[in-house]
Order: C-alpha cells, then structure tokens, then sequence
C-alpha cells in the first residue's frame, strides 16, 4: 500500500450502511421520532439517546418493522412485555419470546435470557436500555458486543448515556461497530490529573470527536434540542420533599450520634437507622390510597417497609426473574398499589405514569440509579405532579448533597452534548459525517546551517537525497500516548498501537536510505504503561523492543542503547500509578513495580563508515568516556530542555515530552563530526537542531504542527547566534 492509500484509509470515515430508501413510517410517530428513526433506518447501526417518555419503544418498533429480516429486541425484565403491548396498540406485529421458535419477525426478550436464542439468524439486533453497557468488562456488555459483531442492522436505545462517562460511549461505539472502546481513547482523549482511569477530551479533538458521535448517535432531552415543538411534550411539575430523621440513638462505636463522613460509615448510619426511617417513610405512604413505589436500598430496609405498609409487595434481588417480572407486571396494571424494590432491580425502563409517588427510604451514592428510579414516572405522559419523598437520616452526611452535585455535574454534561450534537445534528439526520480532513500545507525556512521543513516526516525523508545523512535523532510519537494535531499525518493520531507501527514503518524504511552506510540513527523512548481500560490489565508494554523489532526488520543493525535515570517520586506525583503508590505495598504489594525509564537506542545503517569520527584525548578524556560508555545515564537533569510553553495550544496536550539537551548533545559528539549533516524528523520545538547548530554540525528537520515549528525557526535562530557569537 502506498503512503497516500494508508492516510486515506487512516481517516475516520463511517458511513451508513442501511436502507437506501427509507419507506413511508408509522403516521403515529411525531415529526422528531419519524426523522431519528428514518436517520437510523439509513445508516443501519446506530445510537438513540432520548430522555425517557420521548417514545423510544415506538421509534425502535417501527426502525425493527422495516429491517429486512428477522429482528430480536433484548430489553430489561418486564419491559419485554410492556413492548409487546405497546406493540399492540401500534399495529406492529412483535412478539415476547422466552424461547427460540425460529419464528420470522420480531421478536422481544429479556437479555437474562440472550443464551436461549440463536443470533446468527437476526438480521437486526435492538438494544433497550443499552445502558446495561456501562459495565464495561462486564460478562453481559462482551457477550453483546461478541454475539452482534456481525449482525448488519443494530439500534442501541437509552434516556442516560451518562454524557460524563466517556467508557459508556466508547462502549456503545463498540456495539455499534463504529470504533472500539480503546481506540475511542487513543484516538480523542488523554489522561487527565494524573489519575490513568481519568479521560479527557483532547483540546484540538473536541469538535472531531462530536462530529464523530453525531455520525452514529443522536441525543435529545426534549424535541427542541433537534429544532422541533415542545408543546406535547412537557413535563409535569417534580416536588421534591426532604425528610430529614433526627437520630437520638448513639451511632454504632460511639457515645453520641456522630455524622457519616465515609461510605462505610454511611452504610452504617444507614442500618443504625433503618428502624426510625421506615417509620417515617410508612407515614408517608400510608396517608394516601395513590400508587406509590418505595426505594430501598437494604435488604433489612425491605423487610420493614414491607411489616409497616398493608398491602406493600417487594421485589427483591433473590427473587426468580419470573417473581420479579410478575410483580412488575401486576404493579403496571394496578393490582398493587404499594412497590418495594431497590432501584437496582426495577429502576430501568418500566413506564410507571399511573404513579405519582415516589419515596427513598434509602440512597445510594448513584445518581444515575436515583435518576431512573425517579423517572419511572416522572416522565412525558405523566398528567399529575410527581411526588417524591427522600427520607434519610442526620447522621447519613452528605448523601443527599453527592447526588445534588452529580446531578448538576450530569445536566451539565448533558447540556453540552447536546449543544454539540444540536449544530451537527442536521447533517446527522441526513447522512454521513466524517472526521474534517485536516488541512495540509508546507512551508519551509532555509539558512545557511539549517533548514527547517513544516511538512509531513515521511514526505521530507523521501525528498532527502541517498546516503547524504550523517546522523539522525529524535524522539518519536510514543505510540498515541501523547497526540499532538488532529492531522491523519499526524503518527500519534491513531487508533491503535498496530496503526502507528504501520505509520512509523513507513518512516523507518526511507530513513535507512538516506543514511550513509555505517552512520548512526538514535530515537529516545520509553516502555508504555498499560491500562485496565485500554487493554484490560494493568502492566508495562514493551514499547522499545518493538522499535528495536521493527528497524531491524527494515535492514538496520541494533548497535546500542543507554537507559536514562527518571525519579521515581516525580512519576508517582505525576501519574499517580498504582504500582509506584507507597499505600499499594500496605494493601498488595504483587502490584507495586519501578519507575519506568527512558531509553536513548542507537542503530546503524550496515556497510563501512568512510568518513571517521575520531577524538583525541585533550577533546574526549577518559574520564568522559567511562560516564557516557555506562549503560545508565543517571545524571541528567529532566529540566535541561528547550522552553515549550509558548508552542502549547488551547490544551492540547497536558505536556509534549520534550528531549533533555544533554542527552543530544552526549549523543552527538560521540556520533557526528562537525560540519556533518544532522536529521531530525520530530523536530518539534527544534531541541535536536538547537544542539547541532551549537555544536558546529549542519542541520535538516521536520514538524506537522505550526505553532511547534514556528517555535522550532526562532530557537535554531538562537542557536546560530549563539554559535556565531562562539566562533566570532
């Protein structure tokens, strides 16, 4: 494959691949829900994020109706049923399955029973509630992904794609077939505050990561958040009441009532008050006749609630799916008018309208399961105010105040999402978007020393003439741990490790051509860090002998290598790994492990060096020569490096990793004669070229990102006068 076929196919482009014509839909779809639903018919996989009420059952009915070919809905327990009715009463034929008929059309299940049916011979697969993908290394999110890889048609539907959880996302991608969660991170984020579970958005990848989305998801909070009328679609009023139990009795442990400030003291505020909670949440639902549906959080809290209320029926986690299901059922057609159950168990898809009332008589510190539980029936198509009573204890802390926060931290994100996905969303609605092709264009400064090219590496390496380089060093793209441009050219804008090595391969070939034979090439790396989300385990990756693999395999001979002297300590406050926290030795020290050092690896063209490079003992004592002949270099000072601030872009990146001075300048004088002709193909902010030009060598290098190479013109401006001012 040539370099121009690779970067086209590195591109992010993801095109429908559904119906070409989208036949006439339901006339009891809305203007909004027949747009999505044509939208998703189109493109064939895809996401619809729409707040509960909105009419996903209907709209993923009627996407199923015209999938060609058999279809199975998996949805939550109980939920199943209620969209068969819903089914019904549309006209489209659909049927609640617990078993494999073979029967065609579609046909409704419950994922707790996804092993009992053969999906090869589904031409469609519809998620509801796909947010059961949140779990993601969990059993039932892979077996999903493993079972639908190939199935053509797939619809993923929930009210919370929690908008701050970028691994749900990432998870949906997956199923979607768009991108793997993995690549997701490699490609738009960076880890953030030092914490490697933490993921934040790339400053220069935001817009190309919405776009992205848009091409496969849309989200709504309401028909206006796509340009179309509220007015069938407001909410009823929400009357949230506190009911705060004053605790006279001393909390386990102490002498006094003391107030929670962890989880575990929590939990047990929680059981030291269970008794004087479900009094007062008893009173409650006991002063009216409405349905009301209670939310406990213990088992112990259910077992009282259940004594304290007439008539109250639990579901409970060690009831059979069909006990639970039963009761959901009977509780939707009003043969119950008391529910108990954790938000755990029947918080996700039931439509509850009949219900005005809601009670916690325990939380958790979930906001997405508070969030569910309450719009079970605060939703669109609920006629009266909804009620709901939060009883908790003094002594529970700040319980209450952490939904508050997480609730205004998810609206929030919500908000923001939606204002990405809103001036997007017109395209979205009606084909495909690919990731903005990023402008390429060159430039280049050249002086009598140096020349500096902003331009793409692989196409100035294949411009620089045969065996007319001395000496090559630079430090690569540390596989896609740091992205510096949203550039396809770009070889840390990629999606895998297996990607960037295709797209180094191509460097790494023209640099032993233009090498003269028997001279030296030297990058400085690292072994990378893996990660449970990103590779699902925590270890190191053997990052500098796939380099060192890959340029042998490409004619080099692997010459030699220095491992340079990092402080642990620094990378502990940096990274905050688990292996190098003092507190992981007290808890499990098989975890612990050292800092992670860089390496300075040197290989050599083969073939004989005709022009030598010699040192006498006056310019090279022996003294010298027995520090730099050491194979760890442990005197470098991290903080000797070119200033870079002033070439960071909008937040970019957190750092840019910059070479340390000293290590070009040890490398240099051992490998380079003055006057000989110095390649550098990161340049950068021109750290290599600096080091040559002071040094009395002549220098070429690139850099893709301007404001770098900008940045790198003014320091090798520098370094000429700096060298001039030596010799003058």
């Amino acid at each position: 494959m040539n370099y121009a076929d690779f970067l086209e196919r590195k591109r992010i482009i993801d095109s429908p691949t559904g119906l070409s014509e989208v036949p006439s839909l339901h006339s009891s779809l809305f203007d909004f829900q027949r747009d999505i639903v044509a939208w998703a018919l189109r493109r064939g996989r895809a996401a619809i994020f729409a707040d509960c009420g909105l009419g996903k059952t209907l709209m993923q009915l009627e996407w199923a109706r015209h999938v060609p070919g058999d279809v199975l809905i998996l949805a939550p327990l109980a939920v199943g049923q209620q969209t068969q009715h819903e089914a019904e009463s549309f006209g489209i034929d659909a049927a609640y399955r617990r078993t494999d008929d073979r029967k065609p059309g579609i046909t409704i299940t419950n994922y707790e029973l996804l092993d009992r049916f053969d999906v090869r011979r589904f031409a469609g697969i519809v998620l509801d509630e796909s947010s059961i993908l949140k779990a993601h290394d969990g059993i039932m999110r892979n077996k999903i992904i493993e079972s639908f890889q190939g199935t053509p048609f797939r619809l993923a539907c929930t009210a919370t794609p929690a908008p701050n959880d970028y691994m749900e996302l990432g998870n949906h991608a997956e199923f979607i077939g768009t991108m793997t969660r993995a690549e997701m991170l490699s490609m738009f984020f960076v880890h953030d505050g030092g914490e490697t579970q933490k993921w934040r958005l790339k400053g220069h990848a935001q817009r190309d990561f919405w776009r992205w989305l848009c091409s496969w998801a849309v989200m709504l909070k309401k028909p206006s958040d796509l340009g179309y009328d509220d007015s069938r679609f407001t909410l009823p009023e929400l009357v949230m009441h506190e009911v705060c139990v004053k605790v006279e009795e001393p909390t386990t442990g102490f002498l006094f009532p003391v107030e929670a400030s962890s989880l575990l003291e929590r939990l047990q505020a929680r059981r030291d008050t269970a008794e004087e909670r479900v009094k007062h949440c008893a009173a409650i639902v006991n002063s009216t006749k409405w349905p009301f549906i209670v939310w406990c959080n213990l088992n112990d809290e259910g077992d009282r609630l259940i004594r304290a209320i007439p008539g109250a029926v639990e579901i409970r986690g060690s009831d059979s799916p069909d006990e639970k299901e039963r009761a959901m059922l009977a509780f939707t057609r009003g043969d119950i008018r008391v529910l108990v159950t954790k938000p755990s168990i029947a918080g996700f898809g039931m439509n509850w309208q009949h219900c005005p009332n809601e009670a916690f008589v325990g939380l958790s510190d979930s906001y997405e399961q508070f969030y569910q539980a309450v719009r079970r029936c605060w939703r669109f198509g609920q006629e009266r105010s909804v009620n709901v009573y939060v009883v908790f204890a003094e002594t529970e802390g700040a319980v209450l105040a952490n939904i508050r926060r997480k609730e205004q931290d998810a609206e929030k994100m919500a908000e923001e999402m939606i204002e990405h996905m809103h001036n997007l969303n017109e395209a979205a609605l009606h084909g495909a978007i690919a990731r903005d092709k990023a402008e390429y264009t060159r430039a280049v400064v050249e002086t009598k020393g140096w020349t500096a090219h902003l331009a793409d590496c692989v196409d100035v390496t294949r411009e620089i003439a045969e065996a007319s380089v001395d000496f090559t060093v630079y430090s690569p793209p540390f596989a896609s741990l740091y992205t510096y441009s949203n550039s396809d050219r770009d070889m840390g804008n990629c999606k895998s490790s297996e990607q960037f090595m295709e797209h180094y391969r191509y460097l790494v070939r023209d640099l032993l051509r233009v090498t003269r034979p028997g001279r030296l090439l030297s990058f400085h790396c690292m072994n990378l860090p893996t990660s449970k989300t990103m590779h699902g385990y925590i270890g190191i990756r053997d990052f500098r002998g796939e380099l060192i693999k890959m340029h042998e395999d490409e004619g080099w001979i692997y010459h030699s290598e220095v491992c340079i002297w990092k402080d642990p300590v620094t990378a502990m406050q940096r990274t905050k790994a688990l292996g190098l926290l003092w507190k992981q030795l007290r808890k499990d020290s098989s975890m612990s492990r050292q800092g992670i050092a860089d390496y300075l690896v040197t290989m050599r063209k083969p073939g004989e060096n005709e022009a030598f490079i010699a040192h006498t003992p006056e310019d090279y004592p022996v003294e010298r020569w027995q520090k730099i002949a050491s194979p760890v270099w442990s005197d470098i000072n991290p903080s000797d490096t070119l200033q870079h601030r002033s070439a960071r872009e909008h937040a970019d990146e957190r750092h840019i990793a910059p070479l340390q001075l000293e290590v070009v300048r040890r490398a240099m004088e051992l490998w380079s004669n003055p006057s000989d002709l110095v390649y550098s193909p990161f340049m950068g902010i021109g750290t290599e070229g600096y080091v040559a030009i002071t040094m009395g060598r002549r220098f070429i290098g690139a850099e893709l990102k301007k404001s770098y190479w900008e940045q790198a013109c003014a320091n090798l401006k520098m370094a000429t006068t700096e060298q001039q001012g030596l010799f003058a």
